[in-house]
C-alpha cells in the first residue's frame, strides 16, 4: 500500500436487502442482529411500528423497514433478521429482509443522494455507495429513518415501559 492510498478513508459498512434493494449503514451504529422472535404489539403506534421485544431485560421497539420504506409487505422467513441499532441516543431494532455482510468502502466510492424532488422520502439516505459489477449500496442516516414526531411516539413507549416497572417495583 503507498502512502496516497494510506490517506483514503474507509467506511465499515453493514448491507441488508429490504425487496431487492440493499442498503447499508455505519457498523458503529449496529449493535447485534438476532433472528425474528415473537414481537410484542402495542396499540395506537404507527403502522411501521411492529412492536417491541424483550432483549435481556431491555424493551427495544421494532420498526418493519419494508413498512416504513412504502414497500410490498411480505412474510417474514428465515433469512428476515432484526438488526438493533443506535438511533438518535436510542436503541431500536429494524426488521430487514437479510443481513448481507461487512463491507468496506472507500469516502471516494460514494455519491451524494440523488435529488428526486421530495426530500422528505429520502431524507434517510447519506449516499450512495458504488460497488464492483455495478452494484450500488444506499447509505442510510439512521438519525433520520424517523421523523421527530416518530421519535416522539417511540419515546411514548419508553416512558411507559419505564412507568410499568416503576409500578412492579413498588407494588
Amino acid at each position: 500500500m503507498d502512502k496516497k492510498e494510506s490517506k483514503i478513508s474507509i467506511r465499515q459498512l453493514v448491507s441488508f436487502k429490504i425487496a431487492e434493494e440493499e442498503f447499508g449503514v455505519q457498523i458503529t451504529s449496529v449493535r447485534e442482529i438476532i433472528r425474528m422472535q415473537e414481537i410484542t404489539k402495542v396499540p395506537r403506534m404507527p403502522d411501521f411500528v411492529e412492536g417491541m421485544i424483550n432483549l435481556r431485560g431491555n424493551i427495544i421497539p421494532i420498526i418493519d423497514l419494508r413498512k416504513k420504506f412504502n414497500l410490498k409487505i411480505k412474510d417474514k422467513d428465515k433469512d428476515t433478521r432484526i438488526m438493533v441499532v443506535k438511533v438518535a441516543n436510542k436503541t431500536a431494532g429494524f426488521i430487514v429482509d437479510a443481513v448481507e455482510e461487512v463491507i468496506r468502502l472507500k469516502e471516494d466510492s460514494i455519491e451524494p443522494p440523488p435529488d428526486i424532488g421530495d426530500s422528505v422520502k429520502t431524507s434517510y439516505l447519506s449516499g450512495i455507495g458504488k460497488l464492483s459489477q455495478g452494484r450500488m449500496l444506499m447509505l442510510v442516516n439512521l438519525d433520520n429513518i424517523l421523523s421527530s414526531e416518530e421519535h416522539a411516539t417511540l419515546d411514548t413507549i419508553d416512558h411507559n415501559v419505564s412507568k410499568a416497572n416503576a409500578g412492579e417495583k413498588n407494588g
